[in-house]
Formats: structure tokens, sequence, C-alpha cells
């Protein structure tokens, strides 16, 4: 089948970390746009707000996607990497702080249906907790549902893709696995409020993604975006794609494909280390592989499902990924 690849334009840029404030020389936004434009199979783009895209350069941003041939896949707002928001943002116990998160949303809303972007990737990283006793978890996030609600109520024609995370920034985040994030979703009463799947935060929570993808699909079809990435299940790594899981790659796009996700496969990676545009491409190249996989064998891999016999899955994926 036919995937739309899309990655995040900041990837491509600086990386730092809390012990060194910079690897690498950092481009400008559009010779990252330049940069993103080159990847084989990239046709989307993911800009994060006020890094990437403000009122501002909307315009200019507008036209350099359209001479790139790249779709604006979604719009990440900044909650995270704002120090207004160090003790929250959608679910701050200031009200003003809470207001200041909403005003911004809609800023961002405002934009995305200037690029005619129908996608709003919500990762309120920093809401969330530290310590015990120290967080009013029933307040909290009752503002949070409150807060997401209220914006997408005014944008029904935009989805709310809520990104979840079992930590960092946070000791704990109020977003951390697929179960309460679709809980969240259906309180707001939203229809246009769903998910986004970061592979790398769900290895991260225990979780088994295919499974996730299930869930969403029994919450009313609530998958609206995915993000690409890897890791050794222990922190955010970020790495290329299918360095640590592979087999768990197979059953992911299996199940993308079983539950009809015909949405956009996005990289989001931060490669420290290693060129920029390169391991994003490697993602790409080593997800087209599995697929390749999936699609050639789907009613050989739809048997192994049904008859749930380990021996003979453990065959099977040992004789695809030699």
């Amino acid at each position: 089948m036919n995937r739309n690849y899309s990655a995040i334009l900041g990837n491509l840029g600086n990386t730092r970390d809390r012990f060194c404030d910079g690897y690498k020389d950092n481009p400008g936004t559009l010779e990252m746009l330049r940069l993103a434009a080159k990847i084989p199979h990239i046709s989307g783009i993911e800009l994060v707000g006020t890094w990437d895209i403000r009122p501002e350069n909307a315009k200019e941003m507008k036209q350099a996607l359209a001479d790139a041939g790249l779709k604006c896949v979604s719009i990440i707002p900044d909650l995270f990497a704002d120090k207004r928001f160090w003790k929250g943002s959608y679910s701050a116990s200031d009200a003003n702080v809470r207001r200041h998160a909403i005003d911004y949303t809609r800023q961002m809303c405002g934009i995305a249906e200037e690029l005619g972007c129908d996608t709003l990737n919500i990762w309120p990283g920093q809401d969330g907790y530290d310590y015990l006793l120290c967080a009013d978890y029933e307040r909290e996030r009752a503002w949070l549902c409150e807060s997401i609600a209220a914006v997408a109520g005014e944008f029904p024609r935009l989805r709310f893709a809520l990104e979840y995370k079992p930590k960092e920034p946070r000791t704990h985040s109020y977003i951390a696995r697929m179960a309460d994030t679709l809980l969240l979703a259906r309180e707001t009463g939203c229809d246009n409020v769903g998910v986004t799947i970061d592979t790398g935060h769900a290895f991260v929570a225990g979780e088994n993604v295919g499974e996730a993808i299930v869930l969403a699909k029994r919450a009313g079809d609530r998958l609206f975006h995915t993000h690409f990435n890897d890791n050794h299940s222990l922190w955010d790594d970020d790495m290329i794609v299918g360095t640590v899981h592979g087999a768990c790659y197979i059953e992911m796009l299996y199940w993308l494909d079983r539950c009809g996700y015909r949405g956009w496969l996005s990289m989001d990676q931060y490669p420290y280390r290693e060129e920029a545009a390169a391991a994003i491409g490697e993602s790409i190249l080593w997800l087209r592989q599995f697929d390749q996989i999936v699609q050639e064998h789907r009613a050989e891999i739809d048997k192994l499902v049904a008859a749930n016999d380990a021996v003979a899955t453990s065959r099977f994926l040992r004789g695809v990924m030699v």
C-alpha cells in the first residue's frame, strides 16, 4: 500500500542535552526545509510553533513549503520549552498561564488553517508532576481536559492529536499511555480530539504498540497521527527506526494496515551525532522494508495471529528478517 512519510523539521537542526548546549551548527528554518525536501520519500513536514512557524513568517513558510513540494502535516505548539510553562501549560494552577496556553494554541490553529494543515499535534510536556503530595491530580486533570476541549470546540475542522509520553521533562506526565490519553480525549466530548502514537514513547511506557493501535481503533478511530523512532525502552533516545525493535515494527505496521490507518508516518528523531537527513532517511527505508514484509505476507501473518503459535511466528520472523 502507499504510505505518506513526513518528518519534524527541527530534527534537521541543532541537537542538545543537559550536558552540551549544541552538538551541531543550527541551520536556518528555510535551509532545514530544503534539506528535508531532498530526503527520499518525504512529502510532508511538521512545524514546531514559535521555533519554525509564527504569525509574522506564516506567509513566507507557506510559499517555502509550496516551493519545496511539501505539505504541512501538523503544527506542534511549543508547550514544553517556554519557561512560562515550567509548572504546566493547560493544567497549570495559575489561571493566567492556562489562559496564555489556550490563546497561544488558538494562534497556532489560525496558522494551521492558513497553511492548509488539518492537525495540531499536542504534546503538553510540562503538564504533569515530579514529587508526591505536590500536585492536585483531580483539578489539574480537569483543567487539562477543559483547556483542550475549549480549543477543539472552537476549531471543529482541525484535528487535535494528543501525544502521550510517560516522563520527561516531568517525572510523571498526565498523558502517559494510550489508555489515559483515550480517556482524556473522550472526556473532552470532542470528536476531533484523538491521539498521536510516538513509538519511542510507547516503548518507554512498556506498551505493545500494536495493541495500542487497536485500543485507539476500538475507541472510535482516535489514532490521528504517528511519530516513528526507536530506543532501548529506558529513555526517549529518538534513534533510527528498526535499530532495536525490528519485529515490533512489523507487527505495528500490520495493525496499522488491519485497523485502516491512512494517516502520515512521521519521523521524530534526535540524531545527536549522526548526519540528520541520512538518519531520517534510514528510518524511512527501514519502515518501507518492514512494510514490504507485511504486504507480501499479509495472509500468512493473518494465519499466524489466529493460530497463536509462538514457534511458528518465530520461524516466520526468522525467515523474513534474515
